[in-house]
C-alpha cells in the first residue's frame, strides 16, 4: 500500500514537473513573438547586415589568399561597397516605386474604363459584384503607402551599414569570445565550424539565387520592351526581388506584371499574351534552371518551406519572406548538431537527411570563424 502511494505521489510530481515545463515553455515562445513583433525593423535590419557579412567575409577571403591584399585593405573596400550598394539599391528601389505610382495613378482611370470589357464574360450579376468590389478597393491609397513603406529602405539601410561596420570590427575578437563561452578550445573549433557551414550554404544559395533571378527579370525586360510598354525597367527590378521568396514570390511577380499591363494599355488581349509569357518564363525556370542549380544547394522539405514562409511572412512581413530560407537553412544545421533537436532536423530536410553542412569542412572557412 505504501509502496502504491509513493508510486502514485512520484507520478503526480512527474507530471506536474511536465506542465509546468509546457506551460513555461508556451510563455518564453509568446514572449519571443512578442520582442520579434515589437523589434522587427531592428531585427531584419540586423538579419540583413548578418548575411551581407558573411558574403563579404567569403570574399575578403578570397582576395586576401589570392591576390595577396592585406586583410585591413580588402575589409575597408568591401565596407565601401557596401555602403554604396545599399544606398544605391535603396535609392532605385525608391526611385521605381515613385514612378510605377505615378504611372499607375495616370492610367488608372483608363484601366477603370476597361474593366467592363475584360469582366464581360461573367454574365451581369457577377460582373456587376466584381465591378463594385474593385470599386471599393482604394488602389491608389494602396500604391501610395506603398511608396511610403519603400522609403523606409533609406533608414534601413544605413543601419545595415551601421551594423556592418562594427561586426568587421569585432571579428577579430569574435573566436576569443566563443571559445570563453564553450570553455574548451575544440568545442569552440566545432562551434565556428558550424556558424562557418551555415555561412556557406545560404552564401551560395544566394549567389546562385541572384544569378537566376536576373536571368528571369531580363527575360520580362525583354517581353514588356517588344509589347512596347512602360516601366519595363520597374518590373524587372519588381521581379528579380520577389523571385527570392520561394514559390509564392514568381506568382506574385507574374500577377503584378499582368495588372501593371492592363492599367497601361486596357487591352485585354496584350494582358492576356504578356501574361502568358510572363507565365512561361517563370514556369520554365522555376522548375528546370532554378531546381538544377539549386538542387545541390539546399535539402530543404518544401512543406518546410512554405510553413517557413508563413511563420517569418506573418511576423515580419515581406522581409520575413525574403529571410525564410536563410533562417531555415541555419536553424536545420544547428539541429543537426544538437541530438536532442535532430527530429526537427529531420522534419526540416528534403529527404529525411539532415544537411549538417560537414561536407563543407574540406572549404577553408572564412579567418575570422576558424581562426
Amino acid at each position: 500500500m505504501v509502496k502504491d502511494r509513493l508510486e502514485q505521489g512520484s507520478g503526480e510530481s512527474v507530471l506536474r514537473e511536465r506542465l509546468q515545463t509546457g506551460f513555461l515553455g508556451l510563455i518564453a515562445f509568446g514572449i519571443a513573438l512578442f520582442m520579434l513583433v515589437q523589434a522587427r525593423f531592428l531585427l531584419i535590419s540586423l538579419a540583413i547586415a548578418i548575411i551581407l557579412f558573411s558574403l563579404t567575409s567569403d570574399a575578403i577571403f578570397a582576395i586576401s589568399s589570392r591576390l595577396k591584399v592585406p586583410n585591413w585593405l580588402a575589409t575597408t573596400l568591401a565596407l565601401v561597397g557596401i555602403a554604396l550598394g545599399l544606398l544605391w539599391i535603396s535609392t532605385t528601389i525608391v526611385a521605381q516605386v515613385n514612378e510605377v505610382v505615378v504611372t499607375a495613378i495616370a492610367y488608372a482611370e483608363q484601366a477603370q474604363a476597361a474593366l467592363p470589357s475584360l469582366t464581360e464574360w461573367l454574365g451581369p450579376e457577377a460582373q456587376e459584384r466584381v465591378l463594385t468590389a474593385l470599386g471599393n478597393f482604394n488602389i491608389t491609397g494602396w500604391i501610395r503607402s506603398l511608396a511610403g513603406q519603400a522609403s523606409n529602405l533609406l533608414s534601413g539601410s544605413v543601419l545595415v551599414i551601421l551594423f556592418v561596420g562594427f561586426m568587421f570590427a569585432e571579428q577579430v575578437w569574435f573566436p576569443v569570445k566563443i571559445e570563453r563561452l564553450t570553455g574548451d578550445s575544440d568545442r569552440s573549433l566545432h562551434v565556428r565550424r558550424i556558424i562557418a557551414s551555415i555561412m556557406h550554404r545560404v552564401n551560395r544559395y544566394l549567389i546562385v539565387k541572384a544569378g537566376v533571378s536576373a536571368v528571369t527579370a531580363a527575360a520580362v525586360w525583354f517581353i514588356f520592351r517588344m509589347a512596347g510598354l512602360e516601366l519595363a525597367g520597374a518590373v524587372a527590378l519588381l521581379t528579380f526581388v520577389l523571385n527570392f521568396i520561394p514559390s509564392v514570390g514568381s506568382i506574385i511577380a507574374t500577377v503584378i506584371a499582368a495588372v501593371l499591363v492592363f492599367v497601361l494599355s486596357g487591352d485585354t488581349t496584350l494582358t492576356l499574351l504578356v501574361g502568358a509569357a510572363c507565365t512561361m518564363v517563370q514556369f520554365v525556370i522555376g522548375n528546370v534552371l532554378d531546381p538544377m542549380l539549386l538542387g545541390q544547394t539546399l535539402r530543404l522539405s518544401s512543406f518546410g518551406i512554405i510553413l517557413s514562409l508563413a511563420f517569418w511572412g506573418a511576423i515580419w512581413g515581406i522581409p520575413g519572406m525574403f529571410l525564410a530560407v536563410p533562417i531555415m537553412v541555419a536553424l536545420m544545421i544547428v539541429c543537426a548538431h544538437i541530438p536532442w533537436l535532430r527530429p526537427v532536423a529531420v522534419m526540416l530536410s528534403r529527404e529525411g537527411l539532415p544537411d549538417d553542412g560537414s561536407s563543407d569542412d574540406e572549404q577553408a572557412p572564412p579567418p575570422s570563424l576558424v581562426a
